[in-house]
C-alpha cells in the first residue's frame, strides 16, 4: 500500500515530528509508514486522514499488482 503522507506534511508545513504529536505516535512510525514498511492501523489511518481533512483512500491506495 502507498501514502500520501510526505506530500500532504509538506503542503502543510510539517515535519515528521510535528505529524507524530498531533496524532499520538512516535516520529519513527511517521517514517516507517512513509517509506511503506509499516501499514498503520484503521484508526491511525483515520487520524491521519482527518487531521489533512482528506478521506482515507486520498492519502492510502494500493498499487496495481496488490
Amino acid at each position: 500500500m502507498k501514502n500520501s503522507i510526505k506530500v500532504q506534511r509538506a503542503i502543510h508545513d510539517m515535519t515528521q515530528a510535528d505529524l507524530a504529536n498531533h496524532i499520538g505516535v512516535s516520529r519513527q512510525s511517521i517514517n516507517a509508514i512513509e517509506k511503506n514498511k509499516y501499514v498503520p492501523s484503521t484508526v491511525l489511518a483515520l487520524k491521519i486522514a482527518k487531521l489533512f481533512k482528506k478521506s482515507v483512500e486520498d492519502i492510502f491506495y494500493l498499487e496495481s499488482n496488490e
